[in-house]
């Protein structure tokens, strides 16, 4: 079979060759024999009622100095893909969601999109998680910073951090009697106006904020332990952290076979979960990273597991 794959990511030009996921699953689809095209946000629109990209033909390279080439611009009906690789990073914000629209248009005419469109706009990274709370730390949503302040004295041990964010940014703890928590809490919701969430501070951060992946509501059996700095309670590569790889315990297990029949119901193929200690914290749906670094570690082809197990029925026409 022939799969016309398209790809929505930011420039090709500007990834971290050696770490890239999105690039890996580049790879692992250009060796099965696939023809890739590539899409950035801004080349989505939709004529009359058909989903279209200006796209570009493209082949990958395992070069450091050299990892793709890009064809001729062409105009192409997203129906004519087989499947949408929606790889596009965080903000997410409106272009982000008007993105989805378009896909959308696609994937109603038959077009696999990974992750699926409405759920990309449901799950948000944070709340998602909540939605499975024996899973989950003593934890708070709110704009309320009367209630946020109630629940930091309560627990004693806080963090604090925005829905939206990504790589570890605008986080903040605050510990027992912390003379900052006002400033805080009127930064975060911008004096009451934006929701947050406050979380339980976890000591374990300190042996790793866990990235496992999913595979169509499957967990990976090795996951990677991001190990923040010294004095910092963030484990975000992005902020600092180093990589560790690891062996999945059974609390790890346990969660991610809670998580993963949701994962299917909802279209979410490719999904990264953060887990400290025994804890979910976040549900990455986006643009889930860390594949390479497990990948380099355990000899595993994650990228070949996640093309193999799509729902490919035909290729497009």
């Amino acid at each position: 079979m022939s799969v016309k794959l398209g790809v929505v990511m930011d420039p090709i030009g500007s990834i971290h060759y050696k770490k890239d996921t999105t690039l890996a699953l580049l790879w692992a689809a250009q060796d099965r024999g696939w023809t890739l095209f590539y899409i950035e946000p801004d080349d989505l629109f939709l004529d009359a009622e058909q989903p279209t990209a200006s796209a570009r033909p493209l082949t990958v390279h395992r070069s450091a100095d050299h990892w793709f080439d890009l064809g001729e611009e062409t105009t192409l009906r997203l129906t004519k893909l087989d499947v949408v690789l929606m790889r596009k990073d965080p903000p997410f914000d409106m272009e982000y969601i008007y993105a989805t629209y378009l896909l959308e248009r696609a994937e109603q005419k038959g077009t696999l999109v990974v992750n699926r469109c409405q759920s990309l706009r449901d799950c948000n990274e944070k709340l998602f998680a909540t939605e499975f709370p024996g899973c989950c730390p003593p934890l708070l949503v709110s704009r309320d910073m009367g209630r946020l302040r109630a629940f930091h004295s309560q627990q004693g041990d806080v963090i604090f951090k925005p829905l939206d964010g990504m790589g570890g940014n605008a986080i903040f703890r605050a510990q027992q009697s912390d003379p900052n928590v006002s400033v805080i809490l009127e930064t975060l919701t911008q004096s009451g106006s934006q929701t947050i969430m406050a979380q339980q501070y976890l000591p374990a951060i300190q042996e790793g904020d866990k990235r496992i992946l999913m595979i169509n509501g499957e967990a990976v059996p090795w996951c990677l332990a991001r190990v923040p700095l010294a004095g910092e309670s963030r484990g975000n590569l992005a902020a600092g952290g180093s990589g560790r790889v690891q062996p999945l315990t059974a609390r790890d297990q346990w969660i991610a076979n809670q998580v993963g029949p949701t994962l299917r119901e909802r279209g979410l193929y490719f999904v990264g979960l953060d887990v400290i200690g025994d804890y979910l914290t976040e549900i990455n749906v986006t643009s889930p990273t860390c594949l390479r670094e497990i990948e380099a570690e355990t000899g595993l082809d994650i990228a070949g597991q996640l093309l193999d197990s799509l729902p490919l029925t035909g290729a497009a026409s």
